[in-house]
Parts: structure tokens; C-alpha cells; sequence
């Protein structure tokens, strides 16, 4: 990614802020029309869900710019969601539910050049994380 790509990433990462709770309700509503088999996955308090999600988004754009922290964090996070149940499949649905999500919430602001952006950081995301499943699953 590119400097201007990670500064673009984090402005619009920043205008969710105090719209937590709106942008986990509308990413989960929107991941369990697309994939309902994911929902058993989760607890009845998807509350408690929505603060990890919303530090673990957090977490990853902050250090876009910083892959080699940002890798261990994200491989113990893929880690413990093996455990959880969670297969590489499961990434694809996600990851079309938090580009729909930020469509929603940023409007017009999501151009080519943001969904691009952000499809980019979603699949680093999603591939530093699948090591951790992998390695998960190979350890067990």
C-alpha cells in the first residue's frame, strides 16, 4: 500500500469515530444476510462482539504502514479464531460485508480509489490472519 493509499485509509477510518456501534450493527446485519451460516459463530451479545471488531479495525489501519507489528498481532488474532471455529472460507463474506458497511457509512467518499484501497488492506488482513488459523490448526 501505498503512503497516500494508508493516509486516505485512515481519514475515512476516522470518520466512523463515535459511529461504533452504528458501523458493527450495520457490518453484522449485512455479514449474516450474506452468510447466515456465520451467525452460530457468534454469542447472543453481539455488543461485546462489536468492540473487538471496532479495535481490531483500529488496530489494522494503524499499522498498515507498520506490516512487521502488525503481522504477530493479527496471527494470534487468526490464531484464536480457529478455535472459534472460524475456516479461510469464512474471510471472503467478511470481507464483502466490511466494503458494504463502508459504503454505507462514507458514501460518495468510498471512489474506486478507497474501495481499492481498502480491498487491498482487507486481503492483508485477511492473509496475515489465515497464517494464524493455518498455524492454529497445524499445532493442534
Amino acid at each position: 500500500m501505498t503512503p497516500t493509499d494508508i493516509a486516505l485509509l485512515r481519514t475515512q477510518f476516522a470518520a466512523t469515530k463515535g459511529k461504533e456501534d452504528l458501523f458493527a450493527s450495520l457490518f453484522y446485519a449485512r455479514l449474516f444476510r450474506i452468510a447466515p451460516e456465520l451467525r452460530p459463530l457468534f454469542g447472543q451479545d453481539i455488543h461485546v462482539q462489536s468492540r473487538k471488531l471496532m479495535a481490531a479495525l483500529a488496530l489494522a489501519v494503524n499499522g498498515l504502514d507498520r506490516p512487521e507489528s502488525l503481522r504477530p498481532a493479527l496471527h494470534t488474532l487468526g490464531a484464536r479464531h480457529a478455535g472459534y471455529g472460524v475456516t479461510a472460507a469464512m474471510f471472503a463474506p467478511v470481507g464483502r460485508a466490511m466494503l458494504d458497511t463502508l459504503a454505507d457509512m462514507l458514501g460518495p467518499a468510498l471512489d474506486e480509489q478507497a474501495r481499492q484501497a481498502w480491498q487491498s488492506a482487507l486481503g492483508t488482513v485477511a492473509a496475515m490472519m489465515t497464517a494464524g488459523l493455518a498455524a492454529a490448526r497445524e499445532a493442534a
